[in-house]
């Protein structure tokens, strides 16, 4: 499976879905994740934020770690460029599904990433995930997936890489993703889960294709 994540910023992917990231990875995946801005380099010109990316995804099995030009804070300027970008990276790939932004987001370069994505993935891709992140407003998960702890300590791993990016709080995505099933699952389904799954990321489905195993006679 060929799995695809576009995010705006680098450790958007991470924070949002680390341990799906390295499970899709364990499970013989190809996962790829293209960042949209690295932001801008450091005084000393080196772009600190594309080698944490590359820190981090070596830690989650990312296979491919790539990144576009996009002017940070800029993104509904550059709308063409993002969409041209966004075809270039499709047609390398041909994704089985792509996760990105959810639509609705405190941070417009979400905002703009999440509905350049949408358009380039129902023409290119079959199935489209959204993902929960800290900036999401109402996102609804219909899709959740349940990980271990030896997952989120991966993820907070691949966190702790991102050291330019003072405001990470471990604790509060810790705290996230342990209450997260809580918050969307009834207890009584909680309870049946295996006791070594104790947190989760959450996820709303914008288009999902199953095809038919069965053969025609």
């Amino acid at each position: 499976m060929n799995v695809l994540i576009v995010v705006a910023h680098p450790d958007d992917a991470e924070i949002a879905m680390g341990m799906r990231m390295l499970a899709y990875a364990q499970n013989d995946a190809r996962v790829r994740v293209h960042v949209l801005t690295t932001g801008r380099p450091d005084p000393g010109g080196q772009d600190v934020r594309r080698q944490e990316c590359l820190a981090a995804g070596a830690l989650l099995g990312v296979a491919d770690y790539t990144f576009s030009a996009i002017p940070d804070s800029r993104f509904t300027d550059h709308r063409g460029d993002i969409n041209g970008e966004l075809f270039r990276v499709f047609r390398q790939d041909r994704p089985d599904i792509v996760y990105t932004h959810y639509p609705s987001d405190q941070r417009l370069d979400h905002v703009a990433t999440a509905q350049e994505v949408t358009a380039v993935a129902l023409r290119e891709a079959a199935n489209l995930s959204y993902f929960r992140s800290p900036y999401s407003v109402g996102l609804e998960p219909n899709e959740i997936f349940m990980g271990t702890r030896e997952l989120l300590e991966a993820k907070e791993a691949a966190l702790r890489c991102f050291a330019s990016q003072g405001q990470l709080d471990m604790t509060a995505f810790t705290q996230l993703a342990e209450v997260a099933h809580r918050q969307h699952v009834h207890h009584r389904v909680v309870e049946r889960f295996p006791s070594r799954v104790t947190v989760a990321e959450l996820f709303t489905i914008a288009r999902r294709i199953e095809i038919t195993a069965a053969t025609s006679r």
